[in-house]
């Protein structure tokens, strides 16, 4: 099959990761809430996550002085939070109360989780040396919280950019030689 050039411009349309992610920071006495896709796993044990925060958005400075944060992933039933979060600077807005989330005190961080997320997890800044070149945090999970999966995974949003998402599939199991 005769393939064609690709813009680089779109190449992490192909690329992105895995799920959306609602960040929660916390600084100068209140919490927020960023829409983020740009992160990847780094290391097992301990959990270690890389992440790219445009210095241009208001979690940027809060997760820079605090070096905390939450990231807490949403499912499809959450899809328009989700947006509605990227699309909504905290800057002026209470983006909690805007999008009727529920703030949750976290057991090692002072960001809240967010109560109607699947899954949550506690975050320090542990490696900065990415950061004024890069915007690249390195967090390290400090806990993790999950609500107990029946027989389904949840349906997680994936961005493929310019507001476009996809939802986590069929999921098939191979074999694997990992323990």
């Amino acid at each position: 099959m005769a393939k064609k050039s690709f813009p680089l411009s779109k190449v992490y349309r192909l690329l992105e990761p895995g799920p959306v992610v609602l960040v929660t920071t916390f600084s100068k006495g209140r919490a927020n809430i960023m829409t983020m896709s740009w992160h990847t796993m780094l290391e097992f044990e301990p959990p270690l996550v890389g992440c790219v925060v445009s210095s241009r958005n208001f979690s940027f400075a809060a997760l820079k002085a605090s070096k905390e944060c939450v990231l807490n992933i949403p499912t499809v039933q959450l899809a328009s939070h989700v947006v509605g979060c990227g699309n909504t600077s905290g800057r002026q807005v209470d983006k909690f109360k805007l999008f009727g989330l529920t703030p949750v005190a976290a057991a090692c961080v002072k960001p809240p989780l967010i109560d109607e997320c699947y899954a949550n997890l506690e975050c320090r800044v542990v490696d900065t040396k990415l950061v004024a070149k890069y915007n690249f945090f390195i967090l390290e999970v400090l806990q993790a919280w999950i609500i107990p999966l029946k027989k389904t995974l949840p349906q997680t949003l994936h961005h493929r950019g310019k507001g476009v998402f996809m939802v986590a599939g069929e999921t098939i199991k191979l074999p694997s030689r990992m323990p």
